[in-house]
């Protein structure tokens, strides 16, 4: 034994080197598989973070890709019906099929990209009978009718029916008449301007005479057992115009007459009462050369012969009399706009001018997205498809030609996104985001300042609630807590931070949002009473003999002021009927909507408040303890053992020491509340407006996310507008991070010498 201990010993003595030379190159591939790990971890990370960047600007950038025209077919008119002009150009669904009716009541369908003819189809005008009107609902349901120079009117509509026989798509196109093919007796002599309107039940349907102004509806009824459909005429009477109208246009609600004369008056007339409400000029020193409805009927788009596009609806004010209002000048043309083509499905436009100068515009984001001379000779019609693809235009010379129109996106732009937008049928310019809504004739409404708003105010209010009692909490633990306490309680806290916040949400939605309506009373003599009632207890507790005070140990005081925050809670609550009745009417909220004017929704900032910041108290806890308790101990008993009390110490010398870690608290904080979703999501109401108002709800960007992408249609307008707001929020928390990180940094140089 002795000898084997002595050849190993000789051995290890003979060779010192290699033993230490084994350890230090352990060591340093330790070292560097270290490294690298943490290099790789960061780079994956920055790597994630550039990915997401880039994947969220590819979603994006569409919404910001110009417009553009190109050049289809051209081909001439078909030589059936090239002898009389158009009265209406339209085209079908699937953009294959165009239809042309002209000025002899001739319908001819034809192939739109090579103008094959496949149906020709004379309407049923009495003989000898003129066309000397001409008007369509919409171009949704294609009904039109027919104003003669006998007084009558003819209604018809235009269908295109889809059929699949062999897998290969047949459109047949036709033409009825939902009200028969005998014309509609309006007046006694001729019409010279219609209007009409149709629905389920029945047709509204205007027209004007070189007298007067003649009106009729017709309403539909169907018996249940026999299906017998009987039509109900009513005259209606008309009030005087003392202006020859040039055109008139009805609202699809059938409540308003917009009637324009060639030099720009008008007149405004409620049907429901049959009188004129309003009445004006649209323009000076100019004539009317255009006019239409733009989708959903409630805004008029007019052209004069200056070249101007102006868009009018009807303003509704509480205690005001309606008027028509100008709602936005687009972009001039050099000449007349000869024709306004609104798109089918949103609230775009076209417009040529005599010069054959096409525009394209958006009316919401007033946008000139397109504007291109395409032709030499002048347009006499134009049609657009239902999805906005193909530009279908009839010139004097007798050719038509189509164009391939690409705009996906017109809906944003910067003013929309962010500014005051003054939407159809609002009293005023707003902030307002409403991206869906139930019908068809929808103006999406994609403002983002209510959203960031929303976001910031929920973040404000969580942090008001969070950040005192975190920072105060992690003071107390990592500098006066005695540490078998603490480690108790510090794991506890952390715990806290696994809570899933949809439980939290769920919970503030459900239980604390009415809890803290029925006391209102005692939630805010809980905040004010509180504090005082702590104090107050730690002034009598230094009040008792020394011998009394040693019974508790120290670091161990915040046991007995546990009583004391359970007792104020109960004293509050259980006072809180009490106090409501006595001085608030026994409704508090009632008082403060009805005596001091503020607006109370049960979800509101003070619940996501209370509850956001109960999810961020943890993590702003543990980091900032953990910087105060990471302040080395040599500075402390230094500062004390130069005679500075405890608080000296801790406001001097281990406050500053760690305030690079408590900030970097703070801002981790402020981002796990910028970004929280489904807390504000339960418990917010989800109301995307922006009134500072504790007792108002809010939306942000985060929950408007995650409310509607599963709703949108993909690659629509909405959802990259979505997609568009995560980006925003990312380069919000991007850019507080980077604030907060070069702060961080200076406090660190300037305190890191302590």
């Amino acid at each position: 034994m002795i000898i084997a201990m002595t050849e190993i010993t000789s051995s290890v003595s003979a060779a010192p080197g290699l033993v230490k030379n084994t350890g230090i190159d352990w060591r340093h591939w330790k070292d560097r598989i270290a490294t690298v790990s943490i290099s790789l971890g960061g780079l994956s990370v920055l790597g994630a973070l550039l990915l997401i960047f880039f994947y969220l600007l590819y979603e994006i950038m569409p919404l910001f890709t110009s417009a553009e025209l190109n050049v289809a077919d051209n081909y001439p008119v078909p030589a059936q019906v090239s002898d009389a002009k158009p009265l209406l150009l339209a085209v079908e669904e699937q953009a294959e099929v165009a239809m042309r009716l002209d000025r002899k009541g001739r319908v001819v369908f034809f192939n739109a990209a090579d103008g094959q003819v496949l149906v020709n189809q004379d309407l049923p005008l009495p003989a000898g009978r003129i066309i000397t009107a001409f008007s369509i609902d919409t171009d949704a349901n294609h009904v039109f009718a027919l104003g003669l120079d006998d007084g009558t009117a003819i209604i018809a509509r235009h269908n295109y029916k889809l059929s699949y026989p062999d897998n290969k798509r047949v459109i047949t196109p036709s033409i009825d008449y939902p009200y028969g093919t005998q014309p509609l007796r309006l007046s006694d002599s001729a019409l010279r301007t219609l209007a009409l309107r149709s629905s389920d039940s029945g047709l509204l349907i205007v027209a004007s005479t070189d007298a007067n102004m003649v009106a009729k509806r017709l309403s539909r009824e169907e018996d249940f057992l026999t299906e017998e459909i009987t039509t109900t005429e009513t005259v209606l009477t008309m009030p005087t115009i003392d202006i020859p109208a040039a055109r008139i246009f009805l609202t699809p609600d059938q409540k308003w007459l917009f009637d324009i004369s060639k030099n720009g008056e008008y007149r405004l007339i409620e049907m429901s009462k049959l009188t004129v409400v309003d009445s004006g000029r649209l323009f000076a020193n100019t004539e009317l050369s255009s006019a239409e409805l733009l989708l959903g009927g409630n805004a008029l788009m007019v052209g004069n012969t200056r070249g101007e596009v102006s868009q009018w609806f009807v303003l509704r004010r509480e205690g005001e009399q309606p008027r028509l209002q100008k709602l936005r000048t687009f972009a001039e043309h050099n000449d007349a706009v000869r024709l306004i083509v609104p798109e089918h499905r949103r609230k775009g436009f076209l417009t040529i001018d005599s010069e054959s100068r096409l525009g394209v515009y958006y009316a919401t984001s007033q946008r000139q997205l397109v504007e291109e001379k395409i032709d030499s000779s002048a347009a006499i019609a134009m049609a657009t498809s239902p999805r906005a693809n193909l530009v279908i235009l009839e010139n004097a010379d007798g050719q038509i030609k189509t164009w391939q129109l690409h705009n996906e996106h017109p809906e944003v732009s910067w003013s929309v996104l962010w500014n005051k937008i003054w939407y159809e049928g609002y009293p005023e310019p707003d902030y307002i985001w409403q991206s869906s809504a139930a019908n068809n004739d929808f103006e999406p409404k994609f403002s983002f300042s209510p959203l960031a708003f929303g976001t910031l105010k929920a973040a404000f209010y969580a942090m008001l609630m969070a950040a005192p009692l975190a920072v105060c909490a992690a003071i107390y633990t990592a500098n006066f807590m005695a540490p078998a306490l603490r480690t108790k309680v510090k794991p506890l806290i952390e715990l806290m931070a696994g809570l899933p916040t949809v439980i939290i949400g769920f919970f503030a939605g459900l239980w604390l949002a009415p809890f803290v309506e029925k006391h209102l009373p005692g939630i805010f003599g809980l905040f004010v009473i509180l504090p005082v009632s702590i104090l107050l207890f730690a002034y009598l507790w230094d009040l008792l003999p020394k011998q009394w005070r040693q019974i508790i140990p120290d670091g161990c005081h915040v046991l007995i002021l546990l009583p004391v925050v359970v007792g104020v809670i109960a004293l509050c609550f259980g006072s809180s009927a009490w106090v409501e009745k006595l001085f608030f009417g026994g409704d508090m909220r009632l008082w403060l909507t009805n005596d001091m004017g503020i607006n109370f929704d049960q979800r509101n900032a003070l619940v996501v408040g209370m509850a956001m910041g109960f999810a961020v108290v943890p993590n702003i806890f543990s980091i900032a303890e953990d910087a105060i308790f990471s302040v080395p101990k040599h500075l402390s008993f230094g500062s004390l053992a130069l005679g500075a009390t405890p608080w000296q110490t801790l406001v001097g010398v281990v406050l500053p020491t760690a305030s690079p870690g408590i900030f970097s608290a703070l801002m981790i904080g402020m981002g796990r509340a910028v970004g929280e979703t489904m807390i504000v999501l339960m418990a917010t109401g989800n109301t995307p407006i922006m009134d500072a108002n504790i007792f108002e709800g809010m939306r942000t960007l985060a929950s408007s996310i995650a409310v509607e992408i599963g709703e949108t249609e993909v690659n629509s307008t909405h959802f990259r507008v979505l997609f568009l707001a995560a980006f925003v929020l990312f380069l919000f928390t991007f850019v507080i991070n980077t604030v907060a990180e070069v702060i961080r940094q200076r406090l660190r140089v300037r305190y890191g010498s302590l």
